[in-house]
């Protein structure tokens, strides 16, 4: 599917229940055998609602373009805020390692995305609605350089330090954080932090 149309489709969804179309797509909301959240459930639903099955390709979710969620929350003040950061790819220390930042599936997964944002309720999950749908490209050179030097920094410290090494306090717009199952997770990925979601958001 081409970009501009993914945008147009995703647009006359906004102000929609996210829930509703997970009914209507069939997306596992809680687990019926223990009642546990299905986390990815809202992502799950924006993949549906343009035909693209489940996968866990490092590549583009639509070859040249990425598709990312992201949830916004209302502060108490009624200020609308990003919730949390964004995972990005999994990091792969052989790879990123041998990897210049335009060789990296980092750089692959952001040439091109499309963000939707809804509004986060609350941990019942009873509702959630679409909110924006934004897109977002690396031509901006400033943040173009940011991110390579953040790549570049995560990679040198995997090369110099180790894998075990990183921590989420690298990297000015990208960092690296632990992704999984559990507080002792080995696995981590690229996350774009909440300040680089906003320029995203514009």
């Amino acid at each position: 599917m081409e970009q501009a149309e993914a945008v147009k489709q995703l647009s006359s969804l906004i102000g929609q229940d996210l829930r509703v179309l997970a009914q209507q797509y069939g997306v596992t909301v809680y687990q019926n055998s223990n009642g546990k959240l299905n986390k990815g459930w809202a992502g799950l639903t924006i993949e549906r609602c343009l035909g693209l099955k489940q996968n866990s390709s490092q590549l583009p979710d639509f070859g040249v373009w990425e598709l990312k969620l992201i949830s916004l929350k209302y502060l108490r003040t009624g200020e609308l805020k990003i919730k949390e950061t964004m995972a990005i790819t999994m990091i792969n220390p052989n790879k990123v390692s041998k990897e210049e930042f335009e060789e990296s599936h980092l750089y692959k997964k952001m040439q091109e995305i499309v963000v939707v944002a809804r509004i986060f309720e609350g941990k019942a999950e009873n509702s959630s609605k679409i909110y924006s749908v934004n897109t977002f490209n690396l031509y901006d050179q400033a943040i173009y350089r940011q991110v390579r030097d953040d790549y570049n920094l995560i990679r040198k410290t995997i090369i110099e330090q180790g894998f075990d090494s990183l921590t989420g306090k690298l990297g000015l717009l990208i960092q690296p954080r632990t992704k999984g199952q559990g507080h002792g997770s080995k696995s981590r990925a690229f996350y774009a932090r909440k300040c680089f979601l906003e320029k995203i958001l514009k």
